[in-house]
């Protein structure tokens, strides 16, 4: 795929409408993501995997790759020692790509937003890379993870610096003075594709769930 296709891809992403925009945009781009997401320096991934091992042990199960894509996470989450892991996205396609990967215990089509397929409480810990940004998710997804994710487990996210400061930052003050998870780790603003012209600062944040 040529640089000006790759970046046209990720403008209708950032610009979609809805979610049903945003999967049929990744289904047509599936087979070409992992390439061209390495072309453009793409660090969400390594980011949030080094802040994940920062405060969940290794081997801690069941995790849940929010937003998983191709299984980008997946297989450094298994190279890590993080074996027992489930994926969620909202595109057939990025999941039947990662399920080729063989580095997921389970696959489920389900956008972050609404209620997700899963129990209260069913996961130690949850990493969701990219998805909390323009055109994909605002702050409401964060809900359904907090009921998913066990008391005393993590949650790793990556948030547009732009969706931070407009309503992020608030809602996870809201929540710490609630008694309800705890800010334990904030990159603060960095580039997420460097090889990219205009993008704008991401932040990556841990959350330690009451």
């Amino acid at each position: 795929m040529s640089a000006e296709n790759k970046t046209a891809r990720l403008g209708a992403v950032y610009q979609a409408e809805s979610a049903d925009d945003v999967a049929r945009v990744y289904d047509s781009w599936a087979e070409k993501y992992d390439d061209d997401m390495s072309l453009a320096g793409y660090r969400h991934p390594a980011i949030s995997l080094a802040i994940l091992a920062r405060h969940v042990p290794k081997g801690e199960a069941p995790l849940l790759d929010a937003g998983a894509g191709t299984g980008l996470i997946g297989e450094w989450l298994a190279i890590t020692g993080y074996s027992n892991v489930d994926a969620l996205d909202i595109s057939a396609g990025m999941l039947a790509v990662a399920e080729r990967k063989g580095v997921y215990k389970g696959l489920h089509k389900a956008a972050l937003g609404g209620t997700l397929p899963f129990s209260d409480d069913q996961f130690a810990a949850i990493i969701s890379a990219g998805v909390f940004t323009s055109g994909h998710v605002g702050v409401e997804g964060l809900d359904d993870l907090l009921r998913v994710c066990a008391p005393g487990g993590t949650i790793v996210l990556t948030v547009k610096d732009v969706l931070w400061q407009a309503s992020f930052s608030g809602r996870i003050a809201e929540l710490e003075a609630a008694g309800v998870l705890t800010l334990v780790d904030d990159t603060g603003p960095y580039v997420s594709m460097p090889g990219e012209v205009g993008t704008t600062p991401s932040r990556c944040i841990a959350l330690k769930v009451s």
